[in-house]
Order: C-alpha cells, then sequence, then structure tokens
C-alpha cells in the first residue's frame, strides 16, 4: 500500500477538496504503477492495494439550517461520511456542497483515506494507453493481487432509501459510492463515446438523429457569436471544435448512445444524448448520467398523439405520467408519484412561447399539457386495443411514447430535476400513421424548432438559483447533505 495518510480537518472547502485530489492521486499513481510493472513482469508477491479518499463531518448539535435548502445540510446529530472519486471531475461540486455543510453546521471536515479499496480497472481508466485484461489472460487470477470492482459498494441502495449505516456507524453523506460514480463514469464512455469530463449541467434526451443534427447546426451558430458564452462543441470521439468551420470526423462505428456536448464555463453549456428507442436505454443512460449530478434533464422527442383535437406538430407538455415501461418497477414503484416540477413547467411553456411567437390563449392552439404514457412495446397498437386504451382513457392520456416516464421517475429517483416536451408525430388512434411521407414533411418543419425550444429552456433554467431550481419536492425524510 502508499504510506498511509493522517485524516486533517479543514473549514476551508477548496483547501479540503485539494487535499481530496492529492489523496485520490497518490492512490491511483500507486496501482497504475504497480500495475504497469505486472504486466511486464511476473506476478507480483504482495497484494496491491490503495483506498479511495473520503470526506467525514461530526455535528453534535440539534440546530436546524436553512430549511429553504433541500441539501447542504444533515438532518440530525451524527457522523457521516462519503467516498470520493475523481476530485478533480468533481472539482466544483465538491466545494459547493462542502461550503454549505462548514457554513450550516459551523465544524470543520475531515478528510482522510476511507476503507474502500480503489479497483484496479477504476485506476487506469483514465489512460487510455493502458487496458485491464479479461480474467485468464495473465498467468495467476487478477484478483488474486489487487482489488476488482464489488458490487456491494456498487449499488443504488443510498438513493433507493435501503441503505443501512456503513460499517463505522457513520451515515451516508453523498447519494453515490466512490465505487458506484466510477462505475458509471466507465459506462458513460462506452455509451455515448465522449469523456465525462465534457458533459455538462443541462441535459437533453432524444430519440431521434435529426435532433443531433439541428444541434449540431444550433451549436456552430452559437460558436460563431462570441456573445453567446458558448466556447466549443464536443461529438463522439471526443472531437472538440472551437470555431463554427471547425471539421468533426465521423467515427467509423458510432456508440449505442452518441453524445454531443455543447459546452459553456463552469459546464454550464448543454448536453444532448441520443438514447434511441426505448425505455432500457432511457434508464440505461439517466443512471449514469446521474453520479454527474446535472441540475436539469429533459427529454425532447416524438409521440403518438392520443386526441383527435391533436395535429400532428403539435407540442405535449407532461405534468403527469402513466409508467407502463416497467423497467424501474424494482427500484420506485408505480405507485410513487413523479410530480411536475413547477420551475421545469414554466422554463419549457415560456420557450414554446418565445420560440412558437404566440402567448396566452393562444397557445392552447399548438400546445397541450396533461398526462404521457409510457410503454415498452413499440407495437401496442397491434394487439387488442381494448385494454391500453381503457387505461389510456382512464389515466387522461394525451400523447403515448416509450422513453419520457422512464426519464421522469428516473430523475424523480436520483434527485435531478426533470420534464418533457414531446412533438406529436403520428396519431395512431385515428389513421394517422408515422408513414415516409408523412415524416418526411414532420421532420422537416418541426424538429428545427422542437429542439431550439428545449434549448431555450435549459438556459432560462441556467439562470435559475440552484436552489429554486433543486425543489424540496426531490427530498425524502432524512437525505443526503450532498446534492
Amino acid at each position: 500500500m502508499p504510506k498511509a495518510a493522517a485524516p486533517e480537518a479543514f473549514t476551508d472547502a477548496a483547501s479540503a477538496v485539494a487535499r481530496l485530489e492529492a489523496l485520490y492521486a497518490q492512490a491511483t499513481r500507486f496501482l497504475f504503477d504497480r500495475f504497469t510493472d505486472t504486466l511486464a513482469g511476473a506476478r507480483p508477491e504482495a497484494r496491491m492495494r490503495a483506498f479511495y479518499p473520503e470526506v467525514r463531518i461530526t455535528t453534535t448539535s440539534h440546530a436546524k439550517a436553512d430549511s429553504r435548502l433541500s441539501f447542504g445540510h444533515v438532518a440530525t446529530p451524527g457522523t457521516y461520511t462519503a467516498t470520493i472519486t475523481r476530485p478533480d471531475l468533481f472539482r466544483n461540486y465538491l466545494i459547493q456542497q462542502l461550503e454549505l455543510l462548514i457554513r450550516n453546521h459551523g465544524v470543520p471536515v475531515v478528510v482522510g483515506p476511507s476503507t474502500t479499496p480503489i479497483p484496479v480497472h477504476f485506476a487506469v481508466a483514465s489512460n487510455p494507453a493502458v487496458s485491464v485484461p479479461q480474467e485468464g489472460v495473465l498467468d495467476f487470477p487478477l484478483r488474486d493481487v489487487f482489488d476488482v470492482p464489488d458490487l456491494a459498494t456498487t449499488s443504488d441502495d443510498i438513493v433507493n432509501g435501503t441503505a443501512k449505516a456503513n460499517p463505522d456507524g457513520s451515515g451516508h453523506l453523498a447519494p453515490f459510492t466512490a465505487q458506484r460514480v466510477d462505475y458509471s463514469l466507465a459506462r458513460l464512455s462506452h455509451y455515448t463515446a465522449t469523456g465525462p469530463e465534457h458533459f455538462q449541467n443541462h441535459v437533453l434526451f432524444t430519440n431521434y438523429q435529426f435532433y443531433v443534427d439541428e444541434f449540431e447546426a444550433f451549436a456552430r451558430q452559437a460558436l460563431a457569436d462570441p456573445a453567446s458564452g458558448y466556447t466549443s462543441f464536443v461529438a463522439p470521439g471526443n472531437h472538440e471544435i472551437t470555431d463554427a468551420d471547425g471539421e468533426i470526423p465521423a467515427l467509423p462505428k458510432m456508440p449505442q448512445m452518441p453524445s454531443y456536448h455543447l459546452k459553456r464555463r463552469g459546464g454550464q453549456g448543454i448536453t444532448l444524448v441520443n438514447i434511441g428507442v426505448g425505455p432500457s436505454n432511457a434508464k440505461t443512460a439517466t443512471d449514469h448520467i446521474a453520479v454527474l449530478r446535472p441540475h436539469a434533464w429533459l427529454m425532447v422527442g416524438h409521440c403518438a398523439g392520443l386526441r383527435n383535437s391533436q395535429s400532428l406538430g403539435d407540442f405535449v407538455l407532461a405534468h403527469a405520467y402513466l409508467r407502463e415501461d416497467r423497467v424501474l418497477d424494482d427500484d420506485l414503484p408505480v405507485w410513487v408519484p413523479v410530480p411536475a416540477l413547477a420551475e421545469i413547467q414554466i422554463a419549457l411553456q415560456e420557450a414554446v412561447a418565445e420560440v412558437a411567437e404566440v402567448e396566452g390563449f393562444e397557445l392552447k392552439s399548438i400546445m397541450r399539457t396533461g398526462t404521457v404514457a409510457t410503454v415498452d412495446n413499440r407495437n401496442w397498437e397491434l394487439r387488442d386495443q381494448t385494454g391500453p386504451v381503457h387505461r389510456l382513457s382512464l389515466s387522461r392520456a394525451i400523447a403515448l411514447d416509450m422513453e419520457s416516464a422512464t426519464i421522469a421517475a428516473n430523475g424523480f429517483r436520483f434527485r435531478v430535476p426533470y420534464g418533457t416536451l414531446l412533438c406529436v408525430s403520428d396519431k395512431p388512434l385515428h389513421g394517422e400513421l408515422k408513414l415516409p411521407g408523412m415524416a418526411t414533411d414532420f421532420y422537416r418543419t418541426q424538429v428545427s424548432r422542437h429542439l431550439l425550444i428545449g434549448v431555450r429552456a435549459m438556459e432560462r433554467l441556467r439562470d435559475m438559483p440552484l436552489e429554486r431550481i433543486h425543489s424540496r419536492k426531490l427530498r425524502s425524510f432524512e437525505e443526503t447533505a450532498f446534492l
């Protein structure tokens, strides 16, 4: 093991994070060096191990913190800890959270090594020149010498509300353990073909490539305007351009969920993820993006309109969800309400009014607010419609898709503000199927406007104070102090 470091107390958040960075760098450098030595030579004679750093706070007072905030304080006296990974990536977030803790409780935070080993896979993940071989490639079992990922510390027990106290009796300070974060950082690179450092605080999800094309066009326009505040655009393969005419080479093979990032200082830009079709993809993407603690994510995609009064191209602003996607039932039962968030709803409605240049009662001519149903069967209309249509009628659903309720439910579960603005692309119950000619005309006229509405909504949310966008309605009885 590397030389053990003594815990240190800090009343300055930036200094505490700098110490976390130093401890993490020491631990991962140790594992990287020993691992590369192992690949070049024989099996080590001893086990190699290094630990994640941790942050710890102890408070003995029952004094209440500012109750208007939904984060930045612990609920009851006691000791609370969090293992930390990639403090360089999360530096601004960690400083923000630790500053609130120190100020709200008037006690220092303590930084030191934890008792959770760093898996060698995660220690070398940031170096593309080194990869961990599959079991059986080396002439000895890798786990005999190095720690490997452990599902016991890689679960969602904390956010699901089922986690027990830590082995030392301390409570949980953050919504995710370090291993859970590392797992998702690795998955993000795999699924999106972009590094986690490029993800921005405001995330748009879509289910069609057409939105990607419009997003790139918008990004190039923004880069051509110095007043926009946007600094670069990143495409899959981590290809980054800083001017409007920059070239983006095509990848020989696109990832499952290609992601694009219009960057702004402090991570305040916008990320677009093409999750494709289906609730499984929607859950996978949000499971992993959640560890980056975005300030909002929105679904901007297509849906089936369920009302005869709707027209192709109309917008649907979801204020409730009928969940028949089934992928989250074990983590968030369907009887748990997923409420609409006022801040998100207002931002989306105002963005529609701005881009479409309508207001007041006229807004109802192009947008309806109501329940969106999400199903896991794309061809649901080919089966006996009696049951599904009756449920849709009882729920007062006005639109149906395959992703929105999943994204909203995972936002609720992970305490990430969420919202949905869909565009009607077909009306299967009324004989207007998504046929090639109709689809082409729809895409040509509506996608650009829909994407711009999503961008404008995010820009409104970006200007909100954190305590306003991160609503208390997303927090439970006993929450982690970290956002």
